[in-house]
């Protein structure tokens, strides 16, 4: 096997791992031993890994693939080192149960709102900013 086979499956095992250990968060969000700021950050990971929209579409050169590929691994880790170690195993345990009985991942809507309503701040912020240096000149 040379270097770019080995390369294409170590990219898969990880995006493998990474699609577990965001339903793993799915599962451990619920978890009663699961501390409030753990729950607070999982719940903002998992709405946005399982969101329809990205925060930077993905047709935007280079950066549109910075969240996939840095942002949301850094706060899969994240959310996962405030989890206590018996929290991780059970939701682990369940999310591999649930990944083997289904194919498609869950949507989340709320993610996807969440994203829209960034994306319509945005959108009024700079509007104010052009009418506001438009009205300076």
């Amino acid at each position: 096997m040379g270097w770019i086979e080995r390369s294409r499956e170590r990219l898969r095992d990880w995006a493998r791992r990474l699609k577990r250990d965001a339903m793993t968060l799915w599962f451990a969000r619920a978890h009663p031993a699961t501390p409030w700021t753990a729950k607070a950050l999982a719940a903002v990971v998992v709405a946005y890994a399982l969101s329809p929209i990205d925060l930077i579409p993905d047709f935007v050169p280079v950066l549109g693939y910075l969240d996939d590929v840095i942002l949301l691994p850094l706060l899969i880790w994240l959310a996962l080192r405030l989890l206590p170690p018996e929290v991780i195993t059970e939701s682990r345990r369940q999310a591999e149960a649930w990944l083997e009985r289904h194919e498609a991942r869950p949507r989340s809507w709320a993610g996807a709102i969440g994203i829209g309503l960034i994306w319509l701040v945005v959108a009024v912020g700079l509007s104010l900013w052009v009418v506001r240096a438009a009205g300076a000149v």
